[in-house]
């Protein structure tokens, strides 16, 4: 890669998603990776975890599959109720600074899982999705591991719906963000590489579109914080 295609960070500004060079991104935030989420979000992950939870609605005896799970921090709030939980992702730094969780951990790409067809009855992907190669393959992906009647919650990034929100929120990712991040997290350029993938994500509507054409049905959305958050959420056809 020449340094043409680079940005001052050292990370693409086309957002030019190569899975082993995100891969690496992740790597590299892993050891402080939850804590910087939590102070970047103001605190709010923890509810949008619990209302992702909710989405899903597994019943005890489930198995559900959390994809981009990085620490499995979401993996654990999902394994409740007797629900089993299989936290996923293609860092291998991630998924050892989440080692000590009680919860099952393997590595895999969205886009090729390392599951059986139809051997899961749901799949979350929390805040992982923007960062795939390729979003329609890997919502593919997702519904071919997911029995019939399963679903599928989509929690990501999107678009405020108050205009004014909008433009202090798009305003806070480019530049307070970044600024933020310098203070708490092991590797602060990748949030510079983060905030341009948010702001480059398609809104509610566009994404819903996605869901459907990749096979999902009764699509729909839920915002959260304003719109700063969308849950997608779909079912796989009988």
């Amino acid at each position: 890669m020449s340094s043409g295609d680079r940005t001052h960070t050292g990370y693409r500004a086309t957002l030019e998603k190569r899975p082993a060079e995100v891969a690496a991104m992740f790597d590299r935030v892993a050891g402080k990776y939850d804590v910087t989420n939590t102070v970047l979000s103001g605190g709010l992950d923890a509810g949008w975890r619990r209302a992702t939870r909710e989405a899903l609605g597994a019943r005890p005896g489930q198995t559900v599959l959390d994809v981009a799970a990085g620490t499995g921090v979401s993996t654990v709030e999902l394994a409740t109720g007797g629900v089993t939980a299989i936290a996923c992702d293609f860092s291998q730094g991630m998924l050892r600074a989440g080692a000590h969780r009680p919860v099952p951990m393997v590595a895999g790409d969205a886009m090729a899982l390392p599951l059986a067809d139809a051997s899961v009855d749901g799949v979350v992907i929390s805040f992982g999705l923007r960062n795939v190669a390729d979003t329609d393959a890997a919502l593919r992906e997702f519904s071919r591991v997911t029995r019939p009647g399963g679903t599928l919650v989509v929690c990501e990034f999107s678009t405020p719906t108050w205009t004014p929100w909008r433009t202090v929120y798009l305003e806070y990712l480019m530049r307070a963000l970044p600024q933020v991040a310098r203070g708490v997290s092991s590797n602060p350029e990748a949030y510079v590489y983060l905030a341009e993938s948010i702001r480059a994500w398609p809104a509610q509507a566009p994404m819903a579109a996605k869901l459907q054409a990749a096979g999902w049905a009764d699509v729909a959305w839920r915002n959260l914080t304003g719109g700063i958050v969308a849950l997608h959420r779909g079912t796989k056809p009988a």
